[in-house]
Order: C-alpha cells, then sequence, then structure tokens
C-alpha cells in the first residue's frame, strides 16, 4: 500500500501512525507519529535504526540512555519550527509530556552509533524554495548537509494555499554517484484548516522505468501518509486556502548520505523561469526560532 490513510489502520494508541520497514515492503525507513494525552508516555528501544524526535504539537521530555533532552516544541508546525532530539542505534528512548500533544518520529536503519543530541529551534535552517506558484518553505531540521545522522535525512515542508510543491517532478531511485541517491520516502501531511473547514491536498508520483512503478494520485488531509519506494514524485498540491506541510523522511542504501534528484525532463525547465518570479509574500511563514 502507498497512501497511508492514519484512520483506516487501526493502529493501537499511542500510534496515529506506524510505518516500518517490514510494513512498508522496503529497508530503511520509518516513521511514527504519536498523539500523546495529558501525562503520556511512550518507550522505544532503538534497535537497529537511528531516531529523531520532532514535536508537532507540543512540548516533551526525552530520555536517552541517561541523557535528557526538554524539547519546547511548538503549537502546531504552522506557527514555528521547533527543537528536536536525536536518538542512535542500540538505546533505550522514552518520550513524556507533562500536556500531551502529537510528535513524529522519524528513523532509518543505519550502521554507525553516534552521539544523542539536541538542537534548539534556532538552529534550524530555513529555505524558500522555488518562486512564484512553486514557491514554498523547507526547514532543513536533518538534512543531509545541516545535521549529521548516519542514514536518516528528514525535513519539514510548507506550502501556501494553492501553491504546487515538490515540483517539478523529481526521482532518486537509483544510485548514480554524482547524480542521483537511491533513497526511500515517506511524506507525512497536514493540512490548515479554513473558516472551522479540514483542509486538503493532493499528491502525485508517476513510473519511472519498467521497474519502478509506482503510480499514485491520492487526495490527502491531516494524518495522511505516501510512501515513495521509486518513481517522479510531485507534485504536492495545497488546496487554495489550505495551508499544507508534510515531513519528509528518506534513507537508502547508498555509501553517502547525500540527497541528489534527477527532474523529470519533461518538466525540467520550470526551474528555469523561477529567476523571472518573485517567491510568494506570503513566505516565509515563519523564520527560524520564531516564539512558539
Amino acid at each position: 500500500m502507498t497512501v497511508i490513510k492514519h484512520h483506516l489502520r487501526g493502529n493501537p494508541a499511542p500510534h496515529r501512525l506506524n510505518i516500518t520497514p517490514q510494513g512498508a515492503g522496503w529497508t530503511h525507513t520509518s516513521l511514527t507519529v504519536l498523539e500523546l494525552p495529558p501525562g503520556g508516555t511512550h518507550t522505544l528501544p532503538t534497535a537497529d535504526s537511528e531516531w529523531i524526535v520532532l514535536p508537532l504539537r507540543g512540548a516533551c521530555t526525552v530520555a536517552i540512555d541517561g541523557q535528557t533532552f526538554e524539547l519546547h516544541g511548538r503549537a502546531s508546525p504552522f506557527t514555528a519550527t521547533t527543537d528536536f532530539a536525536y536518538a542512535p542505534r542500540d538505546a533505550q528512548l522514552t518520550l513524556t509530556t507533562a500536556h500531551g500533544g502529537r510528535f513524529a518520529l522519524p528513523g532509518a536503519r543505519c550502521e554507525r552509533r553516534l552521539a544523542a543530541r539536541y538542537r534548539p529551534a534556532s538552529g534550524i535552517p530555513v529555505e524558500l524554495r522555488g518562486s512564484g506558484p512553486c514557491s514554498r518553505q523547507v526547514n532543513n531540521f536533518a538534512a543531509a548537509d545541516t545535521f549529521e545522522c548516519d542514514r536518516l535525512i528528514a525535513v519539514e515542508v510548507l506550502t501556501p494555499g494553492g501553491n504546487w510543491s515538490s515540483y517539478p517532478p523529481h526521482k532518486h531511485d537509483e544510485e548514480h554517484p554524482g547524480e542521483e541517491s537511491a533513497l526511500e520516502e515517506i511524506y507525512y501531511y497536514e493540512i490548515s484548516e479554513a473558516h472551522g473547514t479540514p483542509g486538503l491536498g493532493y499528491q502525485r508520483v508517476t513510473p519511472s522505468g519498467p521497474d519502478h512503478r509506482t503510480d499514485v494520485l491520492a487526495e490527502v488531509r491531516t494524518g495522511d501518509a505516501v510512501l515513495i519506494p521509486d518513481g517522479w514524485h510531485g507534485p504536492s498540491i495545497a488546496a487554495p486556502g489550505h495551508d499544507m506541510y508534510y515531513l519528509n523522511v528518506m534513507a537508502g542504501p547508498g555509501a553517502e548520505r547525500r540527497w541528489l534528484i534527477r527532474d523529470h525532463p519533461e518538466h525540467a525547465w520550470i526551474r528555469d523561469s523561477w529567476p523571472d518570479q518573485p517567491v510568494d509574500p506570503r513566505l516565509p511563514l515563519y523564520p527560524a526560532g520564531d516564539p512558539r
């Protein structure tokens, strides 16, 4: 299954979403999303994977093998960047929240055991990518060149309502040194409400070859995910009036931890049009380290 509707999965509490390599039918990439009540707690043996604790809504305390990190969190992904904690493989991770909240745990199977660490919200690089109706904001909290992990790559993308994101369509399903990385990818979505109405968006994935046949056109809402083992992915379309957030989680088998992509040859020209258009004035939705 490449489209996961959280409300159809029947996950036991507190799992709002629980994607594992075994369940996804691939090798490296995981994502757990927890919904915890006030006073709630969750323990995770990290086993053969590295993990990040990323607050989506609320604050928490993270204990990792005797070290404790206080995460201040945020009100929602649409209001601020957030601090986060990194947990290495072969560790015990316990998350506790005094006031409740929603927490994403992106993970990746890995070989090296790195140190447990904390990064404040003020240290998150915020990038504006694209222009015109392709404008979006990228919070590069665990991009390959901004935070050390062994395999895991993770970023947040915010797309103003009406814009096309993850565009032009691109792929990373083959290893071509210096040109393309083979990376499994998860898109996890939250869509802002407007006038009391839940939002929606759309995600497209098209086949990239005879051995890469993922083909998806999905309506997505808050809590949904799309799994991308291969294929040209994009656009991610935000409905007018409803900003779109998605968390990208990637990992793969390459010797180097890099995010190298190939644009779809029929749509790559769109990048050449960006210098002639202004960035959407609604961006950034917030700068790095903005108050929660």
